[in-house]
């Protein structure tokens, strides 16, 4: 099995080169947030950056992988329509890194 870190690593790096090529923002990915008790959090900064925080340790992946797809939709300002095929896309892009894990 894959390392947590590098796993996480390989899933950031699929979703900002997949919300680039949506034409969007691909925010920074951090573990864990600085808030506890929270599973994902959101920091912005200047020029619209945005840096998405998520704890890894004792959650499955899918649920992972939803809170830094949800962290891509929230640092654009997607809603609606919009949002939804921004989520479809993202989750498409990590269709093969699944299909890697279940191997």
């Amino acid at each position: 099995m894959e390392a947590t870190s590098l796993r996480f690593a390989r899933i950031a790096r699929r979703l900002g080169d997949a919300a680039r090529a949506q034409g969007l923002r691909a925010p920074t990915f951090r573990s864990p947030p600085r808030l506890p008790g929270v599973t994902r959090t959101i920091r912005r900064a200047g020029r619209g950056r945005a840096t998405i925080s998520v704890v890894l340790r004792g959650r499955p992946w899918a649920a992972v992988s939803a809170d830094m797809i949800d962290g891509v939709v929230a640092a654009n300002g997607l809603r609606g329509v919009a949002a939804d095929r921004v989520r479809a896309a993202l989750w498409s892009a990590l269709a093969d890194l699944a299909d890697d894990q279940a191997a």
